[in-house]
């Protein structure tokens, strides 16, 4: 076995593994369009095959169903959930269809993995109180609201919540993004997609709030055109926007552990409450697959299915 474990391969069997790797990050990247997170994940994962292939004596090209299987066993076995194990098998296909097409393997392995069935858990919402009262709520503590990263609390919860954004979407957002006269966004989603959502007038306000007396006390030369900036003055990242809301919620008192994905759910369980019809709201998530939407009808049947019980004299 590897002195480094089935985690940790090294470049001791002369294959050009590094190379191989930064290939691997490189195609992600720039031919796939993945993000940085996905870019980080689908790196981990392969090392880690890697290392398996290093614990039982195998090289690259001769990687293989048995051998994929032999990997996802081992990680099902050392407890991995059914959704890191999806992950993982995802990240797996990416890695040996690179290997074929860089002519490593002479056939792809990958294909034949089967995706475990995934037990989706239904997302986490907000009432439409909650949300509302949650925001008016920061907005009238005068003293929260009028700091540069009160404001930008603002507006991120705002912006999330009125386009049903992803953070890191929200994060990526520059400064000649919005079209106000057209009250939308245009949004770089997964894959590089590009998307224009629809936006309200309060998170417009909240924008120019943000705009007129908070970004301007926090820009500096690494600002660029990002529309929400960090403490530093860079563009805002994906943590800082995570904690802009939970700090906000948490203070209103009411849905005190949700965060920026709960605003996500709660405005497509509100169109669909609202009556919008299911493909709207996956162009508005900028979901690729009708499936994904699917889910929130399920939300939306079990309030209704409480509304009813507690509501109907016959339920």
């Amino acid at each position: 076995m590897s002195p480094h474990g089935p985690d940790g391969p090294d470049d001791r069997q002369g294959d050009g593994r590094d190379a191989l790797l930064d290939d691997f990050a490189r195609r992600l990247r720039s031919e796939l369009g993945r993000s940085e997170h996905t870019v980080r994940a689908y790196l981990g994962d392969a090392r880690s095959l890697l290392g398996h292939l290093d614990a039982v004596g195998a090289p690259v090209d001769r990687l293989d169903l048995g051998l994929l299987r032999g990997w996802l066993s081992r990680l099902s076995g050392a407890g991995a959930s059914r959704a890191t194990l999806a992950r993982r098998i995802a990240a797996a296909r990416a890695f040996t269809a690179h290997l074929h097409r860089m002519g490593r393997l002479d056939t792809d392995p990958g294909p034949l993995l089967a995706t475990p069935v995934r037990r989706r858990s239904l997302p986490r919402v907000l009432s439409e109180d909650q949300a509302a009262d949650a925001i008016t709520a920061h907005a009238e503590d005068a003293e929260a609201a009028s700091t540069p990263d009160g404001l930008r609390r603002t507006a991120v919860v705002e912006v999330l919540y009125g386009g049903g954004l992803r953070v890191a979407e929200l994060c990526g957002l520059d400064l000649d993004d919005i079209d106000r006269e057209r009250r939308t966004l245009r949004v770089l989603g997964k894959g590089g997609k590009e998307r224009a959502v629809p936006i309200g007038e309060p998170a417009l306000d909240a924008v120019d709030a943000w705009l007129q007396a908070g970004r301007p006390a926090l820009v500096g030369p690494h600002s660029g055109r990002a529309l929400f900036l960090g403490a530093r003055g860079g563009r805002l990242g994906t943590r800082s926007a995570r904690r802009d809301v939970h700090e906000l919620l948490r203070a209103a008192g009411d849905g005190s552990d949700a965060g920026p994905h709960a605003l996500r759910h709660s405005a497509a369980t509100h169109l669909l409450n609202g009556g919008a019809d299911l493909r709207s709201v996956q162009e508005y998530l900028g979901h690729a697959s009708l499936d994904s939407t699917q889910v929130y009808t399920h939300v939306s049947i079990e309030r209704l299915t409480e509304v009813y019980r507690r509501s109907h004299p016959r339920a």
